[in-house]
């Protein structure tokens, strides 16, 4: 870890503090967030299974086609609701939220706003 930058290095400190309290379960799956420099990237995973139950990031083609996204924020949001209606397809209907060492802010705040909207329970 010598070559990281220190960012990245305070992130991975902070996700492995999360992840010894963040767990999924069958009933309760974990929501992780991934963030880049231009995407976002969302799933529902089932860590006694080690399954990904739905997924969606700001690369699909739902999400550069719509009218409503003007800003890497709103796509936040777009793939937010994505997630959780594939979620809810799957009967998932609550879930813990993994920041993944992101602090909650901006774009990492408007995915689990979008799927609150959709109907997910944190």
């Amino acid at each position: 870890m010598g070559s990281l930058n220190f960012r990245k290095q305070a992130r991975l400190k902070r996700k492995k503090r999360i992840r010894k309290k963040v767990v999924g379960t069958q009933q309760r799956p974990r929501l992780c967030v991934f963030r880049s420099a231009k995407h976002i990237y969302a799933q529902v995973i089932d860590d006694m299974q080690g399954k990904t139950l739905a997924a969606a990031s700001s690369l699909e083609k739902a999400v550069k086609v719509s009218s409503d996204i003007n800003n890497k924020k709103s796509a936040a949001n777009m793939v937010g609701k994505l997630v959780a209606e594939r979620a809810l397809e799957k009967g998932v209907k609550t879930i813990v939220f993994d920041r993944n060492g992101f602090l909650y802010h901006g774009r990492v705040k408007a995915v689990s706003d979008g799927a609150r909207e959709i109907g997910l329970e944190f």
